[in-house]
């Protein structure tokens, strides 16, 4: 059966779709020693290399990706440029590739996926397919009730205005937010728009994944539990593109 080559590249968990797009219009992308072209299709027999290196198919039951639940402190970058300082790659130390799920600000905390299967990065960001992110952020000033109704009912940022949410009082200063959304610094404009500044930003859950037995800078493995339930939620759901908080 004929794969992409974009796909084939992610789902080898070499990186993620569009960061194999990027390598093919680079030229570091060669099938059978010769430079292809963007939507090029791959048999079986094909051999494709990125920069000289051998890139393999992936198991058919995808049993050696790698599903990771991380506990990102404030001041790490989720970037897989590891020029970067304090990179999530580097700090997490993971021994085979791995890539994160979207981002969380640099300033931002808490919870974070990676995953070496390129195929389920968008199904999990993508706005429409509305999975669940919760957040617990404090703030610099008290929390009103006008401010969680204008914060629930949609507050208008970036040309748009957001969707709808479920917010919850959290303390004098804080509170919890669920979004299925993934504007870019949402939840920091959103609260810049109401005069209000954040001071902590914590991810708490992803869909169903928490960070239930995870210090800050330590990850886990996804339980057996946590990849068939996220399997049955992602069945329906499409792919393409995300922000960060």
């Amino acid at each position: 059966m004929l794969k992409r080559l974009n796909k084939y590249i992610s789902d080898s968990g070499f990186c993620s779709r569009r960061e194999a797009d990027a390598l093919i219009e680079k030229g570091s992308v060669q099938v059978n020693g010769k430079i292809p072209e963007l939507g090029t299709k791959i048999g079986a027999d094909d051999k494709v290399t990125v920069n000289g290196k051998l890139i393999k198919a992936v198991a058919q039951d995808k049993a050696d990706r790698v599903y990771l639940a991380y506990n990102k402190p404030v001041g790490i970058t989720c970037t897989t440029e590891r020029k970067v300082q304090g990179n999530i790659i580097d700090a997490i130390g993971f021994p085979t590739r791995i890539f994160p799920i979207g981002r969380l600000d640099k300033p931002s905390e808490g919870l974070i996926l990676l995953t070496s299967d390129g195929d389920i990065v968008n199904k999990i960001l993508r706005a429409e397919n509305a999975h669940e992110k919760l957040y617990r952020v404090v703030v610099n000033r008290v929390v009103t009730d006008d401010f969680i109704s204008k914060m629930s009912s949609g507050v208008p940022i970036l040309d748009t205005v957001t969707k709808p949410c479920t917010v919850r009082r959290a303390g004098k200063f804080g509170f919890d937010i669920i979004l299925t959304q993934g504007l870019n610094r949402q939840i920091r404009r959103m609260c810049e728009y109401l005069g209000y500044e954040v001071t902590r930003l914590t991810r708490k859950r992803i869909m169903h994944i928490d960070l239930s037995g995870i210090k800050p800078g330590q990850y886990r493995h996804l339980t057996d539990a946590e990849m068939i339930e996220m399997n049955k939620a992602l069945e329906g759901s499409t792919k393409t593109y995300q922000g960060n908080h």
